[in-house]
């Protein structure tokens, strides 16, 4: 039998009360604990349990960001694509205020984003706006353009790097984990690559293939003929008509 709770909540989400079903899942904690609600939010539809998260993010936390476990932000992050955010705004802000969270471990959540149908999508639309960092932080193991690079990748072939990503002897951090935590893309993108190499591999192709696909798409479209306009009627043609 489902949870009162979290029917009032689903009931306030579809009538666009966000606020009201995050507050009605919050007063969970105080009545019954944190893993009453945990348990509620397993219960509650992915698409509503985004629904509020895309209303919270760091700036603006909830208990639900904070309690919501890595199988039930996976599920619920991989439909943020049906919101057809071009700037990923949302999505960004989502993944950081969870992912980066105290006390979480980062890796628990990229690994069941990678597990879930879609999850390598979602991730290469968070990096879509850093493929170029990304591509250098690739060939270099640094995310600095002007910055010293990993030695031990520069006389390597791209076909090379992406398979050292599997072997751990060669796919070591030339920056440490330190160096990189600021809890936004740079942090991610060195989890992916260290902790989560196969996904990191994925997401890096998913990037790539885009990129190409824009790039097919602006050749055909500056190749496309111009059309040609029609000529006018002369004195004759229109006396006709």
């Amino acid at each position: 039998m489902s949870h009162p709770i979290r029917l009032k909540a689903e009931k306030l989400i579809h009538a666009g009360d966000i606020v009201g079903a995050e507050k009605a899942l919050v007063s969970l904690v105080d009545s019954e604990g944190d893993t009453a609600l945990v348990v509620v939010l397993d219960d509650l539809p992915a698409k509503d349990l985004l629904a509020i998260l895309r209303d919270f993010d760091s700036s603006r936390e909830s208990v639900v960001n904070l309690l919501v476990t890595p199988e039930q932000f996976a599920r619920a992050i991989v439909l943020e694509r049906r919101y057809a955010d071009a700037s990923h705004e949302r999505l960004r802000g989502m993944l950081n205020s969870v992912i980066f969270r105290a006390g979480s471990d980062p890796g628990e959540f990229l690994a069941a984003i990678g597990d879930i149908d879609g999850g390598c999508d979602v991730l290469a639309d968070y990096l879509a706006d850093r493929v170029e960092s990304v591509e250098h932080f690739f060939r270099t193991g640094s995310f600095g353009f002007f910055d010293d690079g990993d030695d031990s990748l520069a006389d390597l072939n791209d076909e090379e790097r992406l398979d050292a990503l599997s072997d751990p002897d060669s796919n070591r951090p030339f920056l440490s984990h330190s160096e990189v935590t600021d809890h936004d893309w740079m942090e991610l993108a060195w989890l992916l690559r260290y902790q989560q190499p196969e996904l990191f591999r994925d997401v890096l192709l998913t990037l790539r293939a885009r990129a190409r696909a824009d790039e097919l798409r602006r050749a055909a479209s500056d190749g496309a003929p111009e059309e040609t306009p029609a000529p006018e009627a002369g004195p004759e043609e229109e006396s006709a008509l």
